[in-house]
């Protein structure tokens, strides 16, 4: 099956295994998704992620295992909303002095820059501004 955005299919993904209480997740690997792993692990939001080989040769898979908080019955995940912002139909770029804020600075926004893939708060600090992926509190 095709899929026309997998950005929003990764975060689709994570936010049906989040509804559901599954602790991990998969899906066909490319490195944008890799990159917005790389940074949700590095933010807090994700345990861990590994890309690893599909059934079929040559095909990768990249594995999310979602953090929690908590004991077993007062389990709740650290990730409480995903958003997509920029969409195929409906690019969404953004100047450095208007990357937004997520939550007064409590979520995290994702933007793809000259420089690579990274947070709001990176771009900010590197003076750059760019396409705005997603939106992660």
């Amino acid at each position: 099956m095709s899929v026309n955005d997998p950005i929003a299919d990764m975060l689709t993904r994570i936010r049906n295994a989040i509804m559901s209480g599954q602790s991990m997740t998969a899906m066909p690997f490319s490195k944008v998704k890799g990159e917005i792993a790389r940074i949700l692990k590095e933010e807090g939001y994700l345990e861990n992620y590994e890309v690893v080989e599909g059934e079929r040769p040559g095909q990768k898979v990249l594995r999310l295992r979602i953090k929690y908080v908590g004991e077993r019955r007062q389990r709740r995940p650290v990730i409480t909303g995903l958003e997509r912002v920029s969409r195929p139909g409906r690019r969404i770029y953004t100047k450095k002095q208007d990357i937004p804020w997520v939550l007064s600075g409590m979520g995290i926004a994702i933007l793809s820059t000259p420089k690579g893939i990274m947070t709001g708060q990176r771009a900010r600090q590197l003076n750059v501004g760019g396409e705005i992926l997603c939106k992660v509190w």
